[in-house]
């Protein structure tokens, strides 16, 4: 007798019951149905494939966008019981034909292969396979209007003309109203069930810090780091330069870095993955080249160095946080240097007005006095009715002054260079420097020159980026990013209009968010933790696999705080399936009971 979806989740998966929207999804898979799935990264998108797979005749082929991604999925499937294999570039002839004559015999249920191979052997692979459906993971990746567009993607549509009779499942964790259009178009899907679970991640602590220094920004970060220093976390850089520069400053601190971005050779960059997937480095400085192909549940925090590109972007990144559901911190480093230069590579793109729009949006939410929460939900079209609580502006709520002076002082001096000049100039007029290039330019002989001097540069620069968020001024990319003054600005500077600007949080504060007492139940032993965490590292050593595919640190967080002794009560925690447990289950066991003879011993 075949199992149930249901039957299937707690045999191999561990869990007793569906998250919100699966069920649905798997129904309509195993009926036959397209499907489109936006869910968050974490939230649960793989077991919506994984299981009808299971559930079907024939092979289910999955299209990946990167190796180490396919890698760390078959590994956890294998891990829970189920036959599934990759077909890559890693691979010799032989040992890919090992895995299609596999698929022919019907050995393996889920074969993962990347777009370009899938079209270049399209009839060779079939025709092995049998395909039962195909899912298409990443699949903002076919659209241009997607963050992170690839070519490669745009082939597979042929796929839906040649497969008519199965179901195909497009997964995104990141794509708006107008990219989910876009990838039922690319993909030809037939009168699709779109799901779009809800993208409130509310483990992730949300803080953004506004015009930090890079000295303070580099102390800020070393702080937190040692705060948590068990823990393991993403800095993300702009540039590839900053990744190695940040990296060398926080192992001079003591603290185990590494970095990672494109630059680097193929055998680098894997030995940095692979380094940090299995615990052996607990920081990775990098570009957004790093991240994407990485499941691993037990990163506790994300720190972008840099403002990011757009919302999908910064939302995808800060979503490799706490993919286990306890509590992770990120925190968002802003100054007017990164709206500068984001702005110069939007104006340069293939897709200038899209992307200086959608660097608007994540501007929007860093310049923030309303929940954060709020404003990242709602880009994603999805309403938060009650403040998070678990954002910097929920925790310290923003205050407000009447700011018209300070406005006009600004915005005189801009008129006064005649709007030529970009925000450093204005800034310097304003405090009254005497830098050479000024003198020569004539601006120390204006009426501006120094009527702001009881500022300084960082608290001028916070508060321009105010007043381009607020819409009184605005950047000309095509002029050198020369401030220039909007029609509301105008009425603010002959005094037609008032305007409010956010009080500043002062900037000595440092970051003492700490993980270490929040992201756990409050019941467990440490003691206890880090033995489960050796057993546990044992056997990933022994079968080469990351730890977290071996068990989740929520799964052993529940073993310390549950103490089961018995299979029925193994079996019960989340996460443990009976073929986990075969595997693993009596040596937990073992340990928990030997555990608690010796504490009670100790109590005697």
């Amino acid at each position: 007798m075949s199992l149930s979806a249901q039957e299937i989740l707690q045999k191999y998966f561990g869990y007793d019951e569906f998250r919100p929207q699966q069920e649905e999804i798997i129904n309509e898979v195993i009926s036959g149905n397209d499907v489109l799935v936006l869910m968050p990264t974490g939230g649960g998108k793989s077991v919506c494939f994984q299981i009808p797979a299971l559930l079907r005749d024939g092979v289910c082929i999955v299209i990946s966008p990167l190796i180490s991604l396919m890698k760390d999925q078959v590994d956890a499937l294998k891990t829970n019981g189920i036959a599934a294999a990759f077909l890559n570039s890693t691979q010799s002839f032989e040992e890919q034909q090992k895995i299609l004559e596999s698929c022919y015999k019907k050995e393996i249920a889920l074969l993962y292969v990347s777009p370009e191979r899938l079209i270049s052997d399209i009839s060779s692979i079939t025709s092995m396979t049998n395909p039962s459906m195909f899912v298409i993971d990443e699949a903002h990746c076919i659209s241009a209007w997607g963050h992170d567009f690839r070519p490669e993607y745009r082939h597979i549509g042929l796929l839906r003309q040649r497969f008519s009779h199965l179901p195909f499942i497009a997964l995104t964790a990141t794509a708006d109203k107008v990219t989910r259009k876009d990838i039922i178009k690319q993909l030809h899907l037939k009168d699709p069930k779109i799901f779009v679970s809800s993208f409130d991640r509310k483990n992730l602590s949300l803080d953004v810090r506004i015009g930090i220094k890079t000295k303070q920004k580099l102390e800020e970060i070393t702080t937190f780091i040692k705060q948590n220093n068990s823990l393991c976390g993403i800095i993300y850089c702009l540039s590839r330069t900053t990744c190695e520069e940040v990296a060398y400053e926080l192992k001079i601190k003591g603290i185990n870095a590494g970095y990672y971005h494109a630059g680097m050779n193929a055998r680098e960059r894997e030995r940095v993955q692979e380094n940090f997937i299995n615990d052996d480095l607990m920081v990775v400085c990098a570009t957004i080249a790093f991240g994407m192909g990485i499941d691993k549940s037990n990163v506790r925090w994300v720190i972008h160095y840099n403002l990011p590109k757009s919302m999908e972007s910064y939302y995808q990144e800060i979503g490799r946080a706490g993919r286990d559901g306890l509590p992770a911190a990120t925190i968002l480093y802003y100054n007017y240097s990164d709206l500068t230069m984001l702005n110069r590579f939007a104006a340069q793109s293939g897709q200038a007005d899209i992307n200086l729009e959608k660097l608007k949006r994540i501007q929007h939410y860093a310049e923030a006095d309303i929940c954060r929460r709020k404003i990242l939900l709602s880009y994603f079209s999805e309403t938060l009715e009650k403040n998070c609580g678990n954002c910097d502006v929920c925790r310290h709520p923003r205050k407000h002054f009447d700011g018209t002076l300070l406005i006009q002082k600004a915005l005189s001096a801009m008129a006064r260079m005649r709007e030529k000049e970009g925000a450093t100039m204005v800034i310097d007029v304003l405090r009254g420097s005497l830098r050479t290039d000024l003198r020569e330019a004539g601006y120390d002989k204006l009426k501006t020159h120094g009527i702001g001097s009881d500022l300084c540069t960082s608290d001028w620069q916070r508060y321009l980026m105010q007043m381009l968020n607020l819409g009184i001024i605005e950047m000309a990319y095509d002029e050198n990013f020369a401030l220039k003054s909007t029609a509301y600005g105008k009425e603010i500077l002959f005094g037609k209009k008032k305007a409010e600007l956010i009080v500043l949080p002062p900037l000595i504060k440092p970051a003492k968010t700490s993980l270490t007492t929040h992201a756990r139940p409050v019941n467990y032993e440490d003691e206890l933790l880090e033995q489960l965490k050796k057993v546990r590292r044992k056997f990933s050593l022994e079968e080469k696999v990351p730890a977290y595919i071996i068990f989740s640190d929520a799964t052993l967080h529940e073993m310390a705080d549950k103490k089961p002794l018995t299979t029925s009560e193994m079996l019960s925690i989340t996460g443990v399936g009976e073929y986990k447990f075969d595997r693993y289950g009596e040596e937990f066991l073992d340990l928990i009971g030997n555990y608690m003879v010796r504490k009670k011993r100790s109590y005697r």
